[in-house]
């Protein structure tokens, strides 16, 4: 028997929708899920947490199945996370699909010989590194992040991954955050995307 979760969920300040519904709804449940924390890390900004999808061992396992049965029959390569909520599922992914993992990890902190992208952020830039070893040609690559804001960081990871041959057959996210343009540029740019929840807003 499945017994309902607690419906006054402390982690999301409303009330908690069924383990059933996650069955039924999973999109609605991992959304659910979400905690919003106002201003920060700036005013204005409304901060999309996903930490108590991680922290509920039911809703975590929710989370992982939806990407598990997105790309189980697609059969990728590999999983390539970005740094560094990406590593969080997309190693569990791997592990899910019995594939490879590999981080995509910001400047100096992989210790082989890497390739490094450099990409815009709204104040300044960042830079992005993988291993030369990391994939070879021809493998197929599922490039996993937490959530797509203007699209920098997992455009880059996708050219660092062509760069060393492989094939990026999707970008994954669990939020989208439309308003701010990156998911349209991502797909403009050819890069099919699955994300599981879009929020309005920054």
């Amino acid at each position: 028997m499945i017994r309902p979760m607690n419906r006054n969920d402390p982690s999301t300040g409303a009330a908690a929708l069924s383990a059933p519904d996650a069955i039924a709804h999973p999109g609605a449940y991992i959304k659910h899920h979400i905690r919003t924390v106002p201003d920060w890390p700036a005013p204005g900004v409304q901060f999309r947490d996903i930490t108590p999808l991680l922290s509920n061992p039911k809703v975590f396992r929710v989370l992982i199945d939806m990407f598990v049965h997105r790309y189980f029959d697609a059969k990728p390569t590999a999983i390539a996370g970005l740094d560094a909520r990406g590593f969080i599922i997309g190693s569990v992914l791997a592990y899910e699909l019995n594939v490879g993992f590999v981080p995509i990890r910001k400047k100096g902190k992989l210790p082989f010989t890497t390739v490094e992208e450099t990409y815009e952020l709204e104040y300044g830039s960042a830079t992005v590194e993988i291993h030369t070893d990391a994939v070879k040609p021809g493998d197929r690559v599922v490039l996993i992040d937490d959530l797509i804001a203007t699209g920098g960081t997992m455009m880059a990871g996708r050219k660092l991954l062509q760069r060393l041959g492989a094939e990026v057959i999707e970008g994954a996210c669990i939020v989208d955050l439309p308003e701010l343009g990156g998911s349209d540029k991502l797909r403009a740019s050819g890069l099919p995307l699955f994300t599981l929840v879009s929020f309005e807003g920054h």
